[in-house]
């Protein structure tokens, strides 16, 4: 069976190129259809993709490309379907809510034939675009009153093109029961729920002798992909009014970093960091805070349980499919300072035990997804 993956671009290493990389790993022969192709901007996890099959459109050879990315949207449903995909038996769209990529130009496989029969258009959906819909983004491009009017114009039409672009999808698979209702309410399409695979994090468990409580004095910890719908300034200042150590690893996009190191503070700004170091800083932290907005799942927040570090997490988003209210992390209400200074100090009157932990993380295996998965595509097949 011919595969062809197709990702919005490959520039930076979060949870949807982990998924991209799981079923890359299902199917190793697999070419990979991508806008364009950074590695230098992955750091330490360039190596991850060096021998894939990797086949970009002509935006690749673009100068200033990689500054380009968030323009690249408004023409990026017309480039997808410049790609070739009339040989592949099924095509899979890993749709990161960047981009529209289901406008892919799936083509019978065989020109000749009076019936011929097309390649299976799936998509595993992260999300619908966020900028589209109302959503909390990474860049902050409302603030500007002329930007906000062009882009306002430009988004109505692009929804237009993202809901025709839908209906191109034989299947819908989503990454979580709250992306399946976005799914439902913006594309009037059913999904099938099959949550994104935590198994970087998951393998690396096993390095660890057991499971164990942190000190009382351990610094708290925060990471990821560092933008604002991320709210790193928010854990900032309740670290800061609660006199507690913060450890913050990740790249930071859209000047954010600028922002959140302005503030003065004495957080421990790490970068980007190593799987492997990324999970000894869980392990060791006394829990990992995570305050993003109508985040669509969450993959760092189940990382951090699979070392039995609990989580504290705005209660929003996909997040609360994963953690488990006082028994794996403590939830907040509200996007304040206030409603997170209250759950850090509930988790000092909290037991969480860290095998609770490691069992809840476990359900998010990279074993399962790609089971999952496997037992999906064979049974839209036959």
């Amino acid at each position: 069976m011919k595969t062809a993956l197709i990702h919005d671009y490959i520039k930076e290493y979060g949870g949807a190129e982990r998924v991209l990389e799981a079923l890359h790993g299902i199917w190793p022969d697999a070419t990979v259809f991508t806008l364009v192709y950074l590695p230098k901007f992955l750091g330490p996890h360039k190596e991850r993709f060096k021998d894939w099959k990797i086949k970009t459109s002509f935006l690749q050879y673009l100068p200033f490309k990689e500054k380009l990315i968030s323009p690249f949207r408004l023409i990026a449903p017309f480039v997808f379907k410049t790609f070739d995909l009339s040989n592949y038996d099924i095509v899979i769209i890993s749709a990161t809510g960047a981009y529209s990529p289901n406008m892919v130009s799936v083509k019978p496989t065989s020109q000749n034939l009076k019936f011929a029969q097309r390649p299976v258009h799936i998509c595993y959906c992260h999300t619908p675009p966020r900028y589209l819909y109302g959503y909390a983004t990474a860049r902050d491009w409302k603030k500007n009153l002329i930007f906000r009017a062009i882009g306002e114009i430009g988004n109505h039409f692009l929804r237009l093109v993202d809901f025709k672009n839908a209906q191109n999808v034989d299947y819908f698979i989503a990454n979580s029961k709250n992306v399946a209702g976005r799914i439902k309410k913006f594309y009037r399409r059913e999904s099938t729920v099959i949550y994104p695979p935590v198994g970087t994090a998951l393998g690396l468990v096993k390095n660890f002798s057991h499971a164990k409580a942190p000190r009382a004095d351990s610094y708290f910890l925060a990471g990821g992909r560092l933008a604002r719908a991320k709210h790193i300034d928010l854990i900032i200042q309740a670290c800061q009014e609660l006199n507690l150590p913060l450890k913050i690893f990740g790249r930071a996009f859209g000047g954010y970093d600028q922002e959140v190191e302005n503030q003065n503070s004495k957080v421990d700004f790490l970068g980007e960091v190593t799987d492997e170091n990324k999970l000894e800083l869980m392990r060791n932290a006394r829990a990992f805070i995570f305050a993003a907005e109508d985040e669509d799942f969450g993959i760092t927040p189940v990382e951090a349980m699979s070392v039995g570090t609990p989580v504290i997490a705005y209660k929003s988003g996909g997040v609360v499919e994963s953690v488990i209210n006082g028994k794996t992390g403590i939830f907040f209400d509200e996007l304040t300072v206030d409603s997170l200074r209250k759950a850090v100090e509930q988790l000092s009157n909290v037991t969480i035990n860290p095998a609770d932990c490691i069992r809840q993380a476990k359900k998010f295996s990279k074993e399962n997804f790609k089971k999952e998965i496997k037992e999906f595509v064979e049974r839209v097949l036959r």
